[in-house]
């Protein structure tokens, strides 16, 4: 439904919000399929597939009246194609799964007219193989089916052979199970029919405000003269309160959408925010006021030389957690005069102690549209559900800087065969 001639066609696995398909889409690639299990990650799939179809046709009116409450869901459904809404796939990709998925697959690409996939993108869910997800896992990672989830992914490079791959994970991966998985992923891929490499990145090499370290493997059909590309670094000047002094300050339990000040320098650049855009998202969640005491030492802490809160250096009588020996900087403050922020990970949907607003005056944890701005996504971009449902799928998402700097040389590449 997107395809226009000379593009290179893109299928997107393991989707989550989309943040690495916005980076390939804003290069110029055809996303000609997603596939993501998560309810209201598919929805905002599908939201944002009819934002780019509306902009295509010139009848944003509608995307923005959703936005501003003035009509439903189902009425902006209504407004593209049904084909459009189709390229999303909710569904668990599993050994019950795969074939009709790729039938589905096969049908729009029939009815698309298109020929060939040229890229596979996407990374298996990264739970299973970070440090905290080990932690967690009530079996441990032994037990943990997503483990085996690039058994999946290689299913879809045998059955469309694209020319590259990009997959993403943790680093995390590289030594789950004492490198057994590494060694394993790598055997299953070489398998399928290509060579690989991998590289560790950082998000903030791309001009996201974020350190976010992560794998990037790629891969390319044995019978292309192809390599790894070269990641030229960015250089954007900013800081993170570049992010978020353009927004109107909250009290905890707040939401105001109206934009107070003009955009920044950088999120100018980088198109974080443009001059049509419609404020959606500024909204936080309620704190106990003992925890907003604890914030405010926090912040002061921060501004004051940059220093770190440790728990047990609390006064006694805000001191309410019996774990007092790990997590001790489980209230940490957003870098606000810095050129990086911390990790944003999914773990703020569950409290928003680790990314405290530096300004203390608000004394807050960030909003849903702060954390997806430090992700790099644009303002226009929308997320379906609930609050806690948005932050699952920012903490978890690719930043879409550092997808479209990956794009990009993908491009390069493909452009030089």
């Amino acid at each position: 439904m997107f395809t226009k001639s000379n593009n290179y066609n893109f299928i997107d696995v393991f989707s989550g919000a989309g943040g690495l398909s916005e980076g390939f889409f804003n290069c110029g690639f055809n996303p000609v399929a997603h596939v993501e299990m998560n309810m209201f990650a598919a929805e905002t799939l599908k939201t944002r597939s009819c934002y780019y179809y509306l902009k295509k046709i010139r009848k944003m009116k509608y995307y923005y009246d959703y936005l501003r409450g003035n009509i439903t869901k189902e009425e902006l459904y209504g407004a593209v194609p049904k084909e459009v809404l189709n390229t999303v796939i909710r569904e668990e990709i599993s050994d019950k799964t795969y074939k009709e998925i790729f039938d589905r697959i096969d049908d729009i690409m029939e009815q698309d007219g298109v020929k060939e996939i040229d890229v596979l993108i996407g990374g298996p869910p990264c739970q299973a193989y970070s440090l905290v997800g080990r932690a967690s896992a009530p079996g441990g990672m032994e037990e943990d089916p997503r483990n085996d989830l690039y058994i999946q992914y290689a299913r879809f490079l045998r059955r469309y052979k694209p020319k590259m791959f990009v997959f993403e994970n943790v680093p995390g991966m590289l030594t789950a199970k004492k490198g057994l998985i590494w060694k394993r992923i790598q055997q299953r891929l070489k398998t399928v029919g290509y060579h690989i490499e991998y590289k560790l990145v950082n998000s903030h090499d791309f001009g996201v405000l974020q350190n976010r370290k992560r794998v990037i493997i790629i891969g390319w059909r044995k019978d292309y003269d192809l390599r790894y590309p070269n990641f030229p670094q960015v250089e954007i000047k900013g800081i993170v309160n570049d992010l978020l002094n353009d927004l109107p300050k909250l009290e905890p339990g707040q939401e105001n959408n109206e934009y107070e000040k003009n955009p920044s320098e950088y999120l100018t650049v980088t198109g974080i925010r443009k001059s049509n855009d419609v404020l959606t998202d500024h909204q936080t969640r309620n704190i106990r006021e003992v925890d907003r005491n604890i914030y405010r030492i926090a912040i002061q802490m921060w501004n004051n030389k940059h220093g770190r809160l440790r728990y047990t250096d609390l006064p006694k009588e805000l001191q309410f957690h019996n774990n007092k020996t790990s997590f001790l900087d489980r209230f940490k403050v957003v870098e606000g005069d810095m050129e990086c922020a911390h990790t944003m990970l999914a773990h703020i949907a569950k409290d928003g102690h680790y990314y405290i607003h530096p300004d203390i005056e608000q004394a807050r944890s960030l909003s849903v549209r702060e954390a997806a701005r430090i992700q790099s996504f644009p303002d226009s971009y929308y997320f379906e559900g609930s609050r806690t449902a948005k932050f699952v799928q920012i903490g978890n998402a690719v930043p879409p800087l550092m997808a479209k700097g990956i794009a990009n040389e993908i491009m390069r590449l493909l452009n030089g065969l």
